[in-house]
């Protein structure tokens, strides 16, 4: 069939690049394939309803699902700040959007200490916390969703911001000539055509927290059932029960390639904005 006259070539790679695709390729599939073919299949039940992996496996999706709840409460106003900064000066701007990405490129044991300068015994807001009420937060289950929500909070204002530059802004017009004030505009028109970018950022976000492991660590420690989540229990269990970090990993896996599956293009298109 002869292609439409001014359409586009396809997109074809030449013979020299396959090589180096694949062994692209094999370096992503490839401990995938070997994870999957060394773990301890028949011992799966068993390791995965044992001592070690279910309470930090409930303390994982736990605390994942809170720092989920805390990125979306925080994080969808920061995203509309950020799609209207349109008239920001543009250093601005570049300045807002580099902090707010910072923790997608800082190692994540970094990104713990700091959480222990501000919020530590010692830290900017942790000492003022402590010495006027006593309150204390690292090594505790609430420094695990804090960690979760630093390194989580990126993905879901990236998702928003992309689906909220994507939405018809006739629609937000309209409904001003209509009379509505700025939050009826925000939340029946705005938020419900940026739904889709909202849902695939948050399923990024709970993801990203149930696989944080060094900020997690060095902020709220290791504690079994209180801070011990499934990374951090994957590194302990890998020096003396390599079958159990196996299966943890395993798990892990699964988590991830759900919420690719469960990323559909439209969700994809969004978060590209």
């Amino acid at each position: 069939m002869r292609r439409a006259r001014g359409a586009a070539p396809a997109l074809r790679a030449p013979r020299a690049l396959l090589v180096p695709a694949g062994l692209g390729l094999l370096l992503l599939v490839g401990p995938l394939v070997a994870l999957l073919v060394r773990a301890p299949w028949p011992q799966l039940p068993a390791l995965l309803t044992g001592d070690v992996v279910l309470p930090a496996l409930g303390l994982s999706l736990g605390t994942a699902a809170a720092a989920t709840g805390c990125c979306v409460v925080v994080g969808v106003p920061l995203a509309v700040l950020l799609a209207g900064a349109d008239a920001w000066p543009p250093l601005l701007r570049r300045l807002v959007r580099a902090l707010i990405t910072t923790p997608l490129v800082m190692p994540p044991v970094i990104g713990g200490v700091a959480l222990l300068l501000l919020l530590g015994r010692t830290g900017l807001i942790g000492e003022p916390l402590y010495r006027g009420f006593g309150i204390t937060i690292p090594f505790t289950t609430a420094a695990v969703v804090v960690a979760q929500t630093f390194v989580g909070l990126p993905f879901l204002v990236l998702g928003v911001e992309g689906a909220l530059r994507a939405v018809d802004r006739r629609q937000l017009a309209a409904a001003a000539t209509l009379g509505a004030g700025p939050w009826i505009r925000f939340s029946r028109v705005l938020l419900p055509l940026a739904a889709p970018g909202v849902a695939a950022g948050a399923v990024l976000a709970f993801a990203r927290a149930v696989g944080e492991f060094g900020a997690t660590i060095t902020f709220a420690g290791s504690l079994p059932g209180v801070t011990q989540t499934l990374p951090v229990a994957a590194y302990l269990a890998l020096a003396t029960d390599p079958a159990a970090a196996t299966a943890i990993a395993v798990v892990l896996v699964v988590v991830a390639l759900a919420v690719l599956v469960a990323l559909r293009d439209r969700w994809l298109r969004g978060l590209a904005g």
